[in-house]
Parts: C-alpha cells; structure tokens; sequence
C-alpha cells in the first residue's frame, strides 16, 4: 500500500470485539472508517432496547458512521459499505454470515479473528469447546474469510495457556487481549506489505463446534466427575451449569433451580458411597455438598440458587439442610 493509513471497516458485537477494535485504534497506519454492529435488542429488566456491547465502546471512542443492520449482505448495508471504501473489513464475534459479494467488495478481502487454533474448533463456541475437551494450550487465529464457516488461509496465530481453574469467562478475556494485539499486527504488516505467506488450513483436521443453548447447561450426574467439572468452568458465566434442588427445599413459585458455577472432584470414595445413585448428596463438608457422579463425586464450592445471589458451597449449606444419602438432585 502506499503512505496513506489503511481504511477499515469493522464489524462485531461483543466485549471480544471491543478489544480488538481497542487494539486497532492505537495503531497509527490503521484507519477504521466505519462499524457494523447488530440491531438493539431488549435486555434488562425492562427489556429496553440496548446497543450491543461494541456499538458502545465505538461511540464512546469517536466514531459516528455506525450501522446497524438486521442483514449486512442486505442493498443498503452494501451501499454503504461501498461509500466507505474499506481496504479491508475486519470482522470479531459478529454473528452474521458475510455473502459472496461482501466478501470480494475489499481490496484486501475480509479479515476474521478467531478464538481457537484453526483448523480446531471451528464455529460459535471453540472457547467452550476447548476447555470441554480439557485442553491445556488454546489460542487465536487470524485468517482471510473464505464463503466456508472459519475455513480461509491462515495469517497470524498466538497460543494461550489452559489452567486448570480456567473458567470460559476467564479464558475469553485473556484470548480478546490477544487477539486484539495479533489482529492489529496482521493488519499493521498488511498494510505495510509485509505479511508472512499465509498457510491454507488443513481441513482434514478441522472440528465444529455448535452454537449453545441456555439448556445445554443442565448437569446430567450420571456422567464421569471430570467431564463435569470441565463443563461447569466452560459455562461460566454463560449459558451456566445448573441442577434442581429436591422438593421438599424449593421456595414456592420456583423450580429449585441451582447454578453450580465452581467444583472440585472428589476422589476418596468412601463404602456406603458406591451404591448411591448419581445425584444423590453423599456429604455435607465444610466447604460446601458433596454430590455423586458416574464414578466419582463432586464438591459445589460456588453455587447460586434461583432467586438469591451467588455464595460459597458453605454459605449455601447454613441455608439449606440437606440430608445426606437422602436427597437427590435432579
């Protein structure tokens, strides 16, 4: 390119994005012309409409020329696309799928950041997806856009460690803040002309990843200790794990319903434990209830019952008497 700064247009939604997008602006040669964000929707109480987490950053740095399409391949997005003249469009956690069209209209093509190692975890949730899997090495990717789902040529990857109290809310800040700094290096050597040959994918190698759903955080006790304590740190804080409190101990109007946002397993099985049924609350220890699982058991050190805020595993006892090895959770 030549001395003049790289115009960019740049399209996401969530805090991921606004980390990116904050690593672009510090960068002189990067000049971002324009922001696609999604539509307000209803959050809160009051269910108000609420612009998403990057149109707010975006307008509290400056920048005015922000859309906000229900489609951005739709004739007016295009048009106005095409009046910002972008270089390149960059496009973090947007959540809309970019056409043909839209994809070719850049010089430089379209640019995405992804949070996992191409080609592993592709699609909505690879953050999840790696700590479900127990996975100790992560990180982000980032590549030229194909019409493929995260399939395009690599540019740039940078590694994150896994640890084993990692959570999903955790992990994600740590992967925005580097993929904002390996973003606004590909583009910074783009717009110089010095970017790396990029590396096709292996799409031999590549897995998918589903889009979750609220329920997908439902404990099935019935499952190995250590596929469900990686799902309790990979839900947290959304969609979140969550079981149901016995009857007799749910507050009228409610399900019972508990969100278990941290565990540890619990290896020492004691005799009179082995036949209990997987559910079934096996011990009240001082840090919290012990509860049985396909093999093993876990400890609820975090929990947050429906209606109140979250509290430790032994708060939660002071409050509720359990039965040990008589109730169960559902």
């Amino acid at each position: 390119m030549s001395s003049e700064r790289m115009r960019i247009v740049f399209m996401g939604s969530s805090a991921a994005s606004a980390e990116c997008l904050h690593a672009i602006l510090r960068e002189a040669s990067l000049d971002v012309v324009g922001v696609v964000t999604q539509p307000d929707r209803p959050a809160g109480r009051g269910k108000a409409l609420t612009p998403s987490l990057l149109a707010r950053y975006a307008a509290s740095n400056g920048i005015v020329d922000i859309i906000k399409p229900e489609s951005v391949n739709s004739p007016e997005a295009m048009d106005w696309l095409r009046a910002k003249r972008p270089d390149v469009v960059v496009v973090v956690a947007f959540g809309q799928i970019l056409k043909k069209p839209l994809l070719d209209l850049p010089p430089h093509g379209c640019v995405n950041c992804h949070f996992s190692l191409l080609p592993k975890y592709r699609g909505a949730a690879p953050v999840v997806a790696a700590l479900e899997a127990g996975e100790r090495l992560t990180g982000v990717t980032v590549m030229h856009m194909g019409v493929g789902l995260d399939d395009g040529p690599i540019m740039l990857q940078s590694y994150e460690p896994i640890y084993p109290d990692t959570t999903g809310g955790a992990l994600m800040n740590d992967l925005a803040i580097a993929g904002g700094v390996t973003l606004a290096k590909a583009l910074r050597l783009m717009a110089a002309g010095a970017l790396p040959p990029e590396i096709p994918q292996d799409h031999s190698s590549a897995t998918y990843v589903r889009k979750l759903k609220k329920t997908d955080g439902f404990i099935n006790w019935d499952w190995p200790s250590i596929e469900i304590e990686r799902r309790i740190r990979a839900y947290n804080p959304w969609p979140g794990c969550y079981t149901f409190l016995p009857l007799r101990m749910r507050k009228k109007g409610t399900l019972g319903r508990l969100v278990v946002s941290r565990a540890k397993i619990v290896n020492m099985m004691e005799k009179e434990w082995i036949s209990a049924e997987p559910g079934t609350v096996l011990k009240l220890d001082k840090a919290g209830p012990v509860v049985r699982c396909h093999d093993t058991a876990l400890l609820l050190s975090e929990v947050k019952p429906e209606g109140s805020s979250a509290m430790s595993g032994d708060a939660f006892l002071r409050g509720r008497p359990l039965v040990p090895m008589a109730d169960v959770l559902a």
